[in-house]
């Protein structure tokens, strides 16, 4: 099942689609770098894509964490990248006076999974007539997220994805229950499997999120396998370095390797 994304590519392709990119844009040009090289990687596979970055962190573990550069700069380079290689964006939203503002730029709106019962700010994204991505809360089931699809297309707006991410483990670990994609695939939505997101390790004491990212592959691998419709990856050049999650994020030169295994992985299964 392929979502209605305006501007998607090789829609008519079996493959699964792909929501990838840094977590934060952090600047123009490593953006549109990032950007350059997962196009030319969904191009070779025919994979479906739309490049993901926040132009803002709301949530954050210290008050000193990197937030942003700037909510229209941020969001006029969301929009840049979208008209640069003609393909959609997504960008997470946190208020519900934030959905007007940023669905000028992109092309999709992510409700993150602390806010997915947010009734205002899922209404507000509704109301924009983009397409709504609503993240799975880590405290929730796959059955119960009915009622957040119910809330989208009650406001006016049937263009609904859901995404899991993992659920809480003790205080500081998150673990897949596969059977939530297979829960929520029976709302007739499109589902994603978020593979990097799923492996943070969150409330260290020291204030800095970690995660395992040497455990994409299998996350990704099988979320395929049991269904999933699309997968979220948040990537960069240079993860130690990132602003924002970089325990968790995915080495963009391994972007490649794990896309054409996951491929093979997806024309298996269908």
């Amino acid at each position: 099942m392929i979502t209605n994304i305006p501007k998607i590519k090789h829609n008519d392709s079996t493959n699964f689609f792909l929501l990838a990119g840094p977590c934060a844009i952090e600047g123009e040009e490593i953006a549109m770098r990032i950007a350059e090289r997962i196009v030319t990687i969904t191009d070779k596979f025919n994979i479906p894509y739309v490049f993901k970055g926040s132009y803002r962190k709301a949530n954050r573990s210290r008050l000193d964490s990197f937030t942003g550069i700037g909510d229209e700069k941020a969001l006029k380079i969301l929009a840049k990248v979208g008209k640069e290689f003609g393909i959609p964006t997504v960008t997470d939203i946190h208020e519900s006076h934030e959905a007007a503002m940023a669905a000028e730029y992109v092309d999709v709106l992510q409700i993150p999974a602390f806010l997915c019962r947010q009734t205002e700010l899922l209404v507000a994204a509704a109301k924009t007539g983009k397409v709504v991505n609503v993240k799975k809360g880590q405290f929730l089931s796959g059955g119960s997220m009915k009622h957040a699809v119910t809330k989208v297309m009650e406001a006016g707006n049937s263009n609904v994805i859901l995404t899991d991410r993992g659920n809480s483990f003790g205080y500081q670990d998150l673990i897949v229950d596969y059977r939530n994609l297979v829960e929520m695939k029976g709302f007739g939505v499109p589902v994603v499997m978020d593979c990097t997101h799923s492996l943070q390790q969150p409330n260290q004491e020291s204030g800095v999120t970690g995660g395992k990212p040497e455990l994409i592959e299998t996350i990704a691998k099988a979320a395929i396998a049991v269904g999933a419709d699309g997968l979220f990856i948040e990537t960069h050049p240079d993860p130690k370095n990132a602003k924002s999650d970089g325990a968790n994020m995915l080495q963009l030169d391994l972007l490649e390797g794990l896309l054409e295994k996951l491929v093979r992985v997806r024309q298996a299964v269908i």
